[in-house]
């Protein structure tokens, strides 16, 4: 097992805005959740406050020295009535833009676990 944080191991500040990149713009290709991430796209200001918030989330709960200061997860995610096939969509979406980034398989089966850790904080609120 590495001694590196899993900041360091996503890359680092770098790394990390590269795969929040990646991921949203996967999410928008995803038939089965892109309807609520393209309107995004609309409000340039909004989209970048979006992954700004998403950066920061992945850089403070990984280890790294960002600050997330947006709404919780149940707070951000209240009202939306998140099913299994969206959240999956998701998860699957992260996990094929972390291998495309040739992070390893003991880092992506974390990051897995953490989406896992936060699933009853997500659906169906």
């Amino acid at each position: 097992m590495s001694s590196a944080t899993l900041y360091e191991r996503l890359g680092g500040e770098s790394g990390i805005a590269a795969l929040v990149d990646d991921i949203v713009e996967a999410h928008m290709q995803n038939p089965t959740i892109q309807a609520r991430y393209l309107p995004t796209r609309d409000d340039p200001v909004h989209f970048e406050e979006l992954k700004g918030h998403l950066r920061d989330f992945l850089s403070a709960g990984s280890g790294g020295p960002a600050e997330y200061r947006g709404r919780s997860m149940p707070e951000a995610h209240r009202g939306m009535n998140i099913g299994e096939a969206e959240y999956m969509a998701v998860t699957d979406d992260i996990l094929a833009v972390l291998d495309r980034h040739g992070v390893d398989p003991q880092t992506r089966q974390e990051m897995l676990g953490i989406a896992y850790s936060l699933k009853d904080e997500i659906m169906h609120l």
